[in-house]
């Protein structure tokens, strides 16, 4: 029985050390060198200006866990669709109770300013 799981674990352990042999190899090969214009940050060929990090608005996430929410409520549109002949008046009420809860949402968002980007 744990023989059919062998050449998993044999994929793993190859992998891990294909990794990790890697890993050495460019440690012992790789430069050494550290200097101040190797170690200054490089950025599409331009001195920085500024610090590298900065705050993002949370508008920002906002809009992305928004965009990952009803993003993911339309993936329900597929598996309907595939059965939809035989789920018969009763899907069809179903989807439309859906939609329109989704619509509600969506709604909701746009009226309290969450789709606004400034």
């Amino acid at each position: 029985m744990l023989l059919e799981y062998a050449a998993i674990a044999a994929f793993i352990l190859v992998t891990t050390l294909i990794g990790f042999i890697a890993i050495g190899l460019g440690t012992i090969f790789g430069p050494k060198h550290a200097t101040d214009k190797k170690a200054m940050p490089y950025e599409s060929g331009m001195n920085p200006i500024g610090p590298g990090t900065r705050r993002m608005p949370v508008r920002f996430y906002l809009i992305a866990v928004l965009f990952i929410l009803f993003d993911i409520e339309t993936v329900f549109f597929l598996p309907w669709a595939l059965v939809f002949r035989q789920l018969g008046l009763f899907g069809l009420v179903e989807m439309f109770l859906f939609i329109a809860i989704l619509l509600v949402g969506y709604f909701y968002a746009w009226k309290k300013g969450a789709l606004e980007w400034e």
